[in-house]
């Protein structure tokens, strides 16, 4: 297996972190005195390990019917590694060794057959080539069939692509690290083509309140759409681990079936209880991703100015790159000067740095210095 490489964490010296689309700002000051009423004696017994306050608050905040069409998680990317396992996978055809070159000959020639009937079991999932890279770990590690389909030219995904026989569809929307929105309608038609093939379609909504289309409203109308969100990027708890998934409640008990059979308390008390002061406290932090965006927007422009190609994003970080400069020649002239940012040396994207979206003060610092070495 090759693991998912998170974003750095330096501890050698002081940077300006713009490396891990962390917020800029800090939690709302009702999450930080939640937080504070729960560290108290109580934390010598287990949380509840149904959540069901924290998943009461999230069902009201979507006007969902109940709390059973709502699932939380140790952050998004644990919901995401349940979900796998729950609706992809593993697939019993790809399960078992042969113990002779005839044997395997035989399984080969059957699953050939299987795939050309449409044996559920043979399909593989769905998922762009380039987007979150967990999601090829994820399915090898659960032992998942998956084809990547290429996206276009500029990085645009388009969801006609999926519309093929599969065993079901993960997109982020918006896609990472590139930033670009996908429309909604053409992702509903999407998940209603896959509904009649009996597929689920798992849109991960990480960026989504940056400017993304959302689709929460959409799972009491399709049962096969599973939203996630996390409150590590709009909601300024990137140190707090928490996430969620909206959906039927056929799929959060297939999820809370996967999770008990890891660990029913997967969210301990000090989480539990600042999560659902931020779920509740939307008036902060709509302002607080209103502030991101127009940040955003000005740090695009004035990229730009100096150059820069900047992919159009929906999300709070910018995925960039300048024609006079190889990617990892920028990355390292950056880090260099104190600034994190986020590069991956491969393929198309070798040329492209993503960029979170920081303070004010942290992008005009990030500007300058793209001055001084362009």
């Amino acid at each position: 297996m090759e693991p998912y490489t998170p974003g750095e964490q330096p501890r050698d010296r002081r940077y300006i972190k713009l490396n891990t689309n962390e917020s800029p700002y800090p939690p709302s000051p009702k999450v930080l005195e939640a937080i504070r009423q729960a560290a108290n004696a109580d934390l010598r017994l287990y949380p509840d390990p149904t959540c069901l306050a924290l998943r009461t608050a999230i069902a009201e905040r979507y006007g969902l019917p109940g709390a059973d069409w709502v699932f939380v998680g140790n952050g998004s990317d644990e919901i995401l590694a349940f979900a796998f396992a729950a609706f992809f996978g593993p697939r019993e055809a790809a399960a078992g060794a042969k113990s002779t070159a005839q044997e395997a000959k035989e399984a080969a020639e059957q699953t050939a057959l299987q795939t050309a009937a449409g044996n559920p079991d043979t399909r593989p999932l769905l998922f762009p080539d380039i987007t979150y890279s967990f999601y090829p770990v994820y399915a090898e590690l659960w032992n998942i069939p998956f084809r990547t389909i290429p996206v276009h030219d500029h990085f645009e995904i388009s969801v006609e692509d999926y519309k093929q026989p599969a065993c079901g569809v993960v997109l982020a929307n918006p896609n990472a690290p590139t930033g670009i929105g996908l429309a909604r309608e053409s992702l509903i038609k999407l998940i209603d083509w896959h509904r009649e093939a009996g597929n689920v379609v798992l849109v991960d909504e990480a960026y989504v309140d940056f400017g993304g289309e959302s689709l929460a409203d959409q799972v009491q109308r399709y049962n096969n759409l599973l939203v996630v969100h996390t409150l590590s990027k709009s909601r300024s708890l990137a140190g707090l681990r928490v996430g969620y998934a909206l959906g039927h409640p056929d799929l959060i008990e297939g999820l809370r079936r996967i999770k008990d059979s890891f660990n029913s308390y997967t969210l301990d008390r000090l989480a539990l209880a600042g999560a659902q002061a931020a779920i509740e406290d939307r008036e902060y932090y709509d302002a607080m991703a209103a502030r991101i965006v127009a940040t955003r927007e000005r740090s695009r422009a004035e990229l730009e100015a100096l150059g820069f190609e900047v992919l159009p994003s929906a999300a709070n970080f910018i995925f960039i790159r300048h024609p006079a400069r190889r990617g990892a020649e920028l990355f390292q002239a950056l880090r260099n000067r104190g600034i994190l940012v986020r590069h991956w040396n491969k393929g198309r994207i070798y040329d492209y740095l993503r960029v979170s979206i920081g303070t004010d003060e942290e992008m005009d610092t990030l500007i300058r210095i793209c001055r001084e070495i362009i």
